[in-house]
């Protein structure tokens, strides 16, 4: 693996290859890649490496490359570049299995300290603040992370040369038809971040059970002298430590973690908490991001820091300078009446609940309007109630139609336009719009002033309507 030269990315835009290829690139591989002409949120850091993607997929697109490297999407080890790839004895990875070799240092011909940071909800973050605390203290790591450019890092990757490769870490399968391993198995860092355990992903898990076998399977892989940082909060975390018999670092509010959180307050653009160890105070620290969950992220990250053995100073210094991520909490700009518009990828009730609680938080005299794009039938419907229940911080809630995965059949007998009659029989302002342009259309004609607050929310498309807004 340490002799490739050249390598092809099958679906190259999607948020898990465009780190890799950028890797790659900045390591003196040559890359190319292929993908669908929609606009994604990777296009301006693939640009800005230099990297142009062919259009569509096609068996020309395969030109003598040492490795290429495919995403789930597209038809996965179907696609018909990857069929010509192997038809010309050409090695194939899924995204999954190349993340590991990077990691691993198979690919690049480098030894790292590897750092994997998973959990159903919060692991990009989480992966980014500590991507930016080393980065800051100028140990140059190498990262991947799930997402489009990063403010305090740039691209959503680095090739770097530091001894750290810091890396999201998916329990979705490498690929649904043929490989049905969570890809995070792949994986096999010195150090696992796991912030929390929540059923998810109920096309391939059939219970929480299912899933948490998965995650104990993964923390199995540490080495004798690796170690887990995890959320001691919540029952479901509570019962997974309790399963896991390595080393191990608990963080959270609650009073019997090992690193506590305390006093979170918030000021403009700010947050302020205190960190607990015992009964040693650690101090105050500060991020440019809002909510308590993220509160808890950085306090994943920083326990992983002091493992690496930082001081508390190099991790406050790191942690200032992070502005979050692509799609979390983003500030998109605002709206022609003067209101405030966000776009954020949460896409599970618990990812919804906890965004509009911090937003409530922030914004207490403001207007909350959620613009909410169910993503998948299945999550839809498994998750339905809890969903209908995720919406109370919010004073208005517009929903469209489910955005369909490539991974399961449309349900014609089912729609989003259930969960907005749920919603009204509880008493809530909500309103049925099935697409997008719709959308658009109704906001635009409200003219929300700067006393509101729009949220744009989902995993699929919805980002989009913050275009349509802005650019008329």
């Amino acid at each position: 693996m340490s002799k490739i030269r050249k390598i092809h990315f099958v679906g190259i835009k999607g948020v898990g290859v465009a780190p890799l290829a950028i890797i790659a690139k900045e390591a003196g591989i040559e890359v190319t890649g292929s993908d669908v002409s929609d606009t994604f949120i990777t296009d301006n850091e693939l640009k800005k490496a230099g990297i142009t993607p062919f259009v569509g997929f096609e068996e020309s697109h395969i030109i003598d490359p040492d490795l290429v490297i495919t995403t789930g999407a597209h038809g996965g080890l179907e696609n018909i570049e990857v069929q010509c790839a192997k038809e010309k004895n050409i090695p194939v990875l899924t995204q999954g299995e190349a993340l590991g070799k990077l990691q691993s240092g198979e690919i690049l011909g480098k030894k790292y300290l590897g750092i994997s940071v998973a959990g159903s909800h919060g692991k990009t973050t989480t992966t980014a603040i500590i991507a930016t605390i080393l980065s800051v203290n100028k140990l140059d790591p190498s990262f991947v992370i799930g997402t489009g450019e990063v403010p305090s890092l740039g691209a959503s990757g680095h090739f770097g040369r530091g001894s750290y490769f810091v890396a999201e870490a998916d329990e979705y399968l490498a690929d649904v038809e043929n490989d049905r391993t969570p890809k995070f198995l792949y994986q096999n860092p010195k150090i696992i971040l796991i912030t929390n355990i929540d059923f998810d992903h109920p096309d391939v898990y059939d219970s929480l059970d299912s899933l948490k076998d998965a995650f104990l399977k993964f923390t199995q892989k540490l080495p004798q002298d690796g170690s887990l940082v995890i959320c001691g909060d919540g029952m479901e975390n509570r019962s997974f430590i309790s399963m896991f018999g390595g080393h191990k670092k608990t963080y959270g509010i609650s009073p019997d973690n090992e690193y506590i959180l305390e006093r979170i307050s918030f000021d403009k653009d700010r947050m302020f908490f205190w960190v607990k160890s015992g009964e040693t105070i650690l101090g105050q620290f500060s991020i440019g991001v809002f909510g308590e969950y993220n509160a808890k992220n950085a306090l994943g990250a920083i326990a992983v820091c002091l493992e690496l053995g930082l001081s508390i100073d190099q991790i406050k210094k790191g942690l200032s300078a992070f502005k979050g991520t692509k799609r979390r909490a983003e500030f998109i700009g605002n709206l022609p009446g003067g209101g405030l518009l966000y776009d954020d990828y949460a896409h599970h009730p618990l990812e919804i609940k906890e965004t509009l609680s911090a937003f409530r938080k922030s914004f207490p005299k403001h207007r909350v309007i959620t613009i909410f794009q169910p993503h998948m039938y299945s999550r839809t419907k498994t998750l339905f109630n809890d969903f209908v229940a995720s919406f109370d911080d919010s004073d208005e809630i517009i929903i469209t139609e489910i955005f369909p995965s490539f991974r399961e059949p449309i349900d014609k007998n089912f729609s989003s336009r259930l969960i907005v009659e749920d919603l009204k029989n509880r008493g809530k302002n909500a309103t049925y719009f099935l697409k997008n342009s719709d959308v658009v259309k109704y906001i635009s004609s409200q003219n929300y002033p700067p006393q509101a607050v729009v949220i744009t929310m989902g995993a699929g498309d919805i980002y989009k309507i913050g275009e349509g807004l802005l650019n008329g």
